[in-house]
């Protein structure tokens, strides 16, 4: 369950990585619009949420296991990327992100 509780975390963070990007990429006319904006207040709230269920996670998941359940956020984000924000994920985005996925798994071994 703790493992499960910790994917939704990152799931959480994920989203809320791509509400922070999709609101740094409009332009408002006042002068607080960067920071007072949906996207933004959504996104910080999402990684509130997202570090409360981290801690609480981390009660039943050995620290050990941790970074590899994070390293899954590079690839919530690129998928997320894709659908949301258009971007587009080429060959070399799939090996930057298995290399990256690979290389936290061997370093926690």
């Amino acid at each position: 369950m703790y493992v499960a509780v910790f994917l939704l975390s990152v799931v959480v963070a994920s989203v809320s990585q791509v509400l922070l990007k999709k609101g740094a990429m409009k332009q408002y006319d006042y002068k607080w619009g960067d920071y007072l904006n949906p996207y933004v207040i959504c996104g910080y709230g999402l990684l509130m949420l997202s570090m409360i269920l981290t801690v609480y996670a981390y009660g039943g998941v050995d620290l050990k296991q941790g970074p590899v359940i994070e390293s899954t956020s590079y690839i919530f984000v690129a998928i997320l990327s894709a659908i949301f924000l258009k971007e587009h994920i080429n060959r070399r985005k799939v090996i930057g992100l298995l290399v990256i996925v690979v290389g936290v798994i061997i370093s926690s071994l």
